[in-house]
């Protein structure tokens, strides 16, 4: 079967889901180990019997709603391939915004630099990355966790970084940072049931948070306090509709030149807030 006939095939089986065409070119660049504008230039190649028993397979499961990105086993974020499975959250582009926020701040400074629940430690390396006079910290709940992330950054060659199992500050004890980044669950109970279906499959604890969504974003402002240097930034990811409690977070413990950033959408995204002792 040429691969023109089978992205007709899977385009019908898949018609429910958004975007399928590109999880279908996705598809064939995976298992056929080819960039997709190659898939797009020569689709009267033929695919063996191997290929179409694989491809098969991946648009069953995509079918039922199981995400691209967990069947491929991975996601592409700041422009760097992460390894993820259903262990962490999928990398958005929406949190892209939060790197670019932490290096708009960090300039040309080496900060020492806290990532709260680092998950496939998508935003830690990509700072990293960008900024390797910096020193990165991710912390994660789990060791299965920390895995992922440490085989991330060692696959993307990123050195000036570690990792460390700590739910949330229990293990940091009296360390100090610059600035501590996080992308904490931030959804609703509430809310959580009526999101698509594809988010079904990822971790629940990473995405959901109790008091309305703003548990772990209220202990995180609350506690960053006492891990921050002097003048160093707080920047917190959360949702559309939580600005006005999350800014309200922010002054009652005391920070200053509070900002929230928009993301790529114009979405209410980023807030952050500078700890200084006066």
């Amino acid at each position: 079967m040429k691969i023109k006939e089978w992205k007709k095939n899977s385009l019908k089986i898949l018609k429910n889901i958004k975007n399928s065409i590109l999880d279908i070119e996705i598809f064939l660049s995976y298992i056929l180990k080819k960039p997709r504008s190659w898939i797009i230039c020569f689709e009267n190649y033929i695919l063996n019997d191997k290929n179409l028993c694989l491809l098969n397979k991946l648009v069953e499961k995509r079918f039922y709603f199981e995400p691209c990105s967990y069947l491929i086993k991975k996601k592409e974020f700041w422009s760097l391939n992460f390894y993820v499975t259903s262990k962490t959250i999928i990398p958005r582009p929406d949190s892209e915004i939060l790197v670019e926020i932490s290096l708009k701040i960090i300039k040309n400074s080496s900060l020492n630099i806290l990532d709260l629940g680092t998950g496939c430690g998508n935003i830690a390396i990509s700072i990293a990355f960008s900024k390797p006079k910096c020193h990165l910290t991710g912390i994660d709940y789990s060791y299965e966790i920390i895995k992922i992330a440490l085989y991330n950054s060692i696959n993307l060659n990123v050195k000036n970084i570690n990792f460390f199992c700590s739910n949330w500050f229990s293990f940091i004890h009296h360390k100090k940072y610059d600035m501590i980044v996080s992308n904490p669950p931030y959804i609703s109970f509430k809310d959580f049931i009526y999101l698509k279906k594809d988010i079904f499959f990822e971790p629940f604890f990473g995405l959901v948070s109790k008091k309305n969504g703003l548990s772990d974003i209220i202990l995180i402002i609350k506690y960053s306090k006492n891990y921050l240097n002097n003048k160093g930034w707080l920047l917190i990811e959360h949702g559309w509709n939580q600005i006005k409690k999350v800014q309200k977070l922010f002054k009652k413990y005391k920070y200053y030149n509070i900002i929230t950033y928009k993301d790529y959408n114009g979405i209410n995204r980023v807030t952050i807030g500078q700890n200084l002792n006066f």
